[in-house]
């Protein structure tokens, strides 16, 4: 009886030291795609891996505490990572300061141009993430650009994808009417902001230009939506002033077979008062997968 109760605390001892994540908890830093990006991996390696890659100029620290805990407190193994350009990844300054204006210009007309990188760069700093730690396939989650990010993940690697979660994400670049004047303002005042209170939570603002440039170069990537196999659900919020919920929507049913739900009071942010259901819902998502596994 002792021993059965000896095991027992020290599992529960090992699950409270998983699920303890903190903002603060240092990443580790690996030459990735011929970058080097920051990464952490919280929760038991046995466990399912879910990779979460967060969206622009943002580091992983924006998933909050909360989030990740509550997947790893139901048994997943969560791989948090700064995208290129931000966080404590590599900053990819010396690539230049495209000039937004004339690519979206560009884009408009529907003529080619160059870009420092690509979405599809991006999406495969994931991929070659996962294959560093030697996860053969994993749930990928992504808000926002890093929606767009894990779409192309799940259309172009469905053998490194056991699902897919796009959140407050679209599968097209909105029309400039479609976005709030005040989001078009903070859009442009992005790079002004205090540089040393935004790079405290990991953002990095000079590199808006480029990453705003692979948006624009994406375009329109229904094609790739239509293309995903992987069971695929698609959250958003009621109030995205930035993407509309109609673009979730859309998304939605582009995506074959996948699943779409709308949240009450939330915008293009993760309120307190979601994030418990949202967790619910992820879970509850991956566990019919499971079923069907």
């Amino acid at each position: 009886m002792k021993k059965l109760l000896v095991v027992y605390l020290v599992l529960f001892a090992s699950l409270n030291v998983c699920s303890s994540y903190t903002l603060d908890q240092e990443a580790t830093i690996a030459e990735i795609n011929g970058i080097s990006l920051a990464y952490k991996s919280i929760g038991m390696e046995s466990d399912p891996p879910v990779l979460m890659v967060m969206g622009l100029l943002a580091s992983h620290k924006v998933w909050g505490e909360t989030i990740v805990n509550g997947l790893v407190d139901s048994g997943y193994r969560v791989v948090l990572f700064d995208n290129r350009d931000t966080g404590e990844s590599e900053k990819l300054d010396r690539l230049g300061k495209p000039n937004l204006y004339w690519k979206y210009f560009l884009y408009s007309l529907g003529i080619g141009f160059s870009a420092p990188y690509t979405l599809e760069d991006m999406a495969y700093d994931g991929v070659a993430l996962l294959d560093h730690l030697d996860i053969e396939e994993a749930h990928i989650v992504g808000a926002s650009m890093g929606g767009m990010i894990a779409q192309i993940i799940a259309s172009k690697y469905p053998d490194k994808t056991t699902s897919l979660v796009s959140l407050m994400s679209s599968s097209r670049i909105p029309k400039t009417s479609e976005i709030s004047d005040g989001n078009q303002k903070n859009l442009r005042n992005m790079e002004n902001i205090d540089e040393e209170g935004a790079r405290g939570y990991g953002f990095y603002p000079r590199a808006m230009p480029r990453q705003l440039t692979a948006i624009f170069k994406a375009g329109d990537r229904s094609d790739i939506a239509r293309n995903i196999s992987v069971p695929t659900l698609v959250l958003h919020g009621e109030n995205d002033a930035l993407l509309p919920v109609s673009y979730g929507r859309a998304t939605a049913e582009l995506i074959p077979n996948s699943a779409f739900k709308v949240y009450k009071n939330m915008g293009h942010n993760l309120p307190k008062e979601v994030i418990p259901i949202l967790i619910e819902d992820i879970v509850n998502f991956y566990k019919k997968i499971d079923e069907v596994i």
